[in-house]
């Protein structure tokens, strides 16, 4: 008989004839992958962060300077399923949004979609995507998530989420923490800005990296930003839409924009980028139904603490309707478990399917998925909890801080 883990996801990484795969036993195994196929340029854009990248690390770092309390003979049968707003997510994470999913893979946004839906879980579309979000939801079936990015005058966000409510998206996320671009060094150096700059040096790595180079580069499916298209034409360069990004930057977004939202969009409205708990409150009182804890992955103001560094503060003080989702840095089915126990009902995940992507495609982009759910399904045997929903700061040991859990 197969035990509660071999039941698991993880068969389909497991089971998989393909050499390569199966020797891929981690999130890092597939960044690996992912810079072995990338080009330098590619790899930055997808692996960096903002100047120092301190913030970056950071948010590595600090989930290993969280320790867990193992709790014995407490049963092996574990349900990681979680409700939000309604809908029903098999595990306690969905794909967060990120742009230009196309440079990595073709038709990067799709295969994210559909490998986020045979796991049962939800995908958010940035407005970045390089699939419309018509065309997503027409070819998904699984709960999908709008993410604005507040660019330009208040007829540009109108216009969108007009088109998310009218494509059946059923939650929309206002992204606030990058009206004003970070500085990506990395990118920065390469003379990367949401396209490729040619040079020299560019065009050498892109021949060293053949694969890459004749799916994505030279094939019909050069990555663009598709949702953008409705503004400037169907005829807009690549470089001219990249600079229809730049222009469109609102560093005078304010409340009152998202109060203007919150009478338009009828569903759930998140707020991301939320970092500390005076700003979570004040998301509340602005109609949003809740707030996700991110600092964009550490690509903005470097300097800033890790986002498990905060969200019990955040999760302490508001109130228990609101919904609390986290992003930055997760990399193990551990950190899902310390993010929920310190206080959030679910996690978002960034780089680590996009490594997936990059690496195998839709099928890499599953195996990420399978293998965290895996790692998650073994630590809540690990920690004794039968469910996700009853994780807690019980199940917290120690904090690099010297905070302590009762358990």
């Amino acid at each position: 008989m197969e035990n509660a883990l071999s039941l698991t996801g993880a068969e389909a990484y497991r089971r998989t004839p393909t050499s390569k795969m199966t020797r891929t036993v981690n999130i890092d195994d597939l960044r690996r992958r992912a810079r072995r196929r990338l080009p330098r340029v590619v790899f930055d854009f997808l692996d960096g962060g903002a100047e120092d990248e301190v913030t970056l690390r950071r948010n590595r770092q600090a989930y290993e300077d969280i320790r867990l309390t193992p709790r014995i003979l407490k049963g092996g049968t574990v349900d990681l399923s979680i409700d939000l707003f309604g809908q029903k997510f098999a595990s306690p994470f969905m794909i967060g949004p990120t742009g230009l999913n196309g440079i990595y893979w073709p038709k990067g946004d799709l295969h994210l979609a559909g490998a986020a839906e045979d796991a049962g879980i939800g995908f958010a579309v940035s407005t970045a995507s390089n699939s419309s979000m018509e065309e997503i939801a027409q070819r998904s079936g699984g709960p999908l998530w709008f993410q604005l990015y507040p660019w330009g005058k208040e007829a540009f966000s109108r216009a969108l989420i007009d088109r998310a409510s009218e494509a059946g998206y059923s939650a929309l996320i206002i992204t606030v923490d990058s009206l004003v671009g970070g500085k990506r060094e990395r990118d920065l150096r390469h003379g990367f800005a949401h396209e490729i700059t040619m040079s020299a040096p560019i065009v050498l790595d892109g021949l060293m990296h053949p694969g890459w180079l004749k799916s994505v580069w030279l094939s019909n499916n050069r990555p663009r930003l598709q949702n953008l298209v409705a503004f400037l034409g169907e005829r807009a360069s690549d470089k001219e839409l990249a600079d229809f990004t730049r222009s469109q930057r609102n560093p005078h977004f304010s409340w009152e924009d998202v109060r203007r939202i919150r009478k338009q969009w009828n569903g759930p409205l998140l707020i991301k980028g939320i970092m500390c708990a005076e700003d979570a409150l004040r998301a509340r009182q602005e109609g949003a139904d809740g707030v996700i804890v991110s600092n964009h992955g550490g690509r903005q103001l470097d300097g800033a603490p890790a986002t498990i560094d905060v969200i019990g503060d955040i999760a302490g003080q508001l109130d228990k309707d609101a919904k609390i989702l986290l992003d930055g840095g997760i990399r193990r089915g551990s950190d899902t478990v310390k993010a929920l126990a310190l206080g959030a009902h679910g996690v978002l995940l960034g780089r680590a399917p996009l490594y997936g992507l990059a690496a195998h495609g839709r099928e890499g982009v599953a195996q990420a998925l399978s293998i965290l759910e895996d790692e998650l399904r073994r630590t809540m045997i690990f920690v004794g909890c039968q469910s996700v929903r009853d994780l807690g700061a019980q199940h917290i040991a120690a904090m690099k801080t010297g905070v302590a859990g009762p358990g």
